[in-house]
């Protein structure tokens, strides 16, 4: 059964979203726009799986001061037991 929720709205401002597959990810960061602007500004970019590319990944969400992640992942991981 569902139940009503009170939670408040939340607007993030600096915000990234990941698709994970199993060799790149693809990353969304939208951010507010210059002073002035009404829209927001938005950065696609793809990187790969290894540690080295996910690192940078990493250091360029935080100096773009990102402050929610989100992610998708688009690949199998999972093993079931007999499949």
């Amino acid at each position: 059964m569902f139940v009503e929720s009170s939670d408040d709205e939340q607007v993030i401002e600096r915000v990234a979203a990941l698709d994970i597959g199993k060799a790149e990810i693809v990353c969304c960061v939208r951010l507010p726009a210059a002073a002035g602007g009404e829209r927001r500004v938005q950065e696609m970019s793809t990187h790969s799986t290894m540690v080295t590319s996910l690192c940078e990944l990493a250091n360029r969400l935080v100096e773009l001061g990102v402050q929610r992640v989100v992610m998708e992942a688009t690949s199998d991981y999972v093993r079931r037991e007999g499949a």
